[in-house]
């Protein structure tokens, strides 16, 4: 599956299963940035992120991560 910045749910879930121990309100988003653009399925321009992208993310990764605690 391709992931794009627009699919903050499935990256965030994505990221929950390569970081389960990582709680996703303490990562900074530029080390944010990087997870996902080195996420296997990720496939879209790395330049093309926002901070508005990124917070989406952070909340769908908080999220999976709040329910499997």
């Amino acid at each position: 599956m391709k992931l794009c910045w627009d699919d903050a749910d499935d990256i965030g879930i994505e990221l929950y299963e390569k970081f389960p121990q990582t709680d996703p309100l303490n990562v900074r988003f530029t080390d944010l940035h990087k997870m996902v653009i080195e996420l296997a399925g990720f496939d879209d321009d790395a330049q093309a992120s926002s901070e508005g992208k990124l917070e989406a993310i952070q909340m769908a990764w908080h999220e999976e991560w709040k329910d499997n605690q």
